[in-house]
């Protein structure tokens, strides 16, 4: 993953969870209107990266793990590719507040 440059990630895993669910991802305990939610919130979050720079990574305060937790949403392909889309996020808040400094 290229810390510098999160947005292909992010763009990945809009487009992953654009698509319609599994059987799987159902058993996870994915609901179409949790795919949604979650894929608009990383989509907010890869625009106002992409319009106002990396420096604003430092306000995006992604919870999406614990919105997953409290979904009661189980180990699998998307769980795991939100997880990496919100350590991204996080590494990159961590990373602009480092330069700040």
């Amino acid at each position: 993953m290229d810390l510098t440059n999160p947005l292909p990630l992010l763009d990945e895993a809009v487009a992953v969870l654009k698509a319609p669910l599994t059987r799987e991802d159902r058993n996870q305990g994915w609901t179409d209107d949790l795919r949604r939610e979650i894929q608009e919130e990383i989509s907010q979050n890869r625009s106002a990266l992409r319009r106002h720079g990396m420096g604003v990574a430092r306000y995006l305060r992604p919870r999406l793990e614990e919105w997953l937790d409290r979904a009661g949403v189980g180990p699998g392909r998307l769980r795991g590719l939100v997880s990496e889309a919100q350590r991204c996020l996080e590494t990159v808040d961590s990373d602009s507040a480092r330069r700040a400094e």
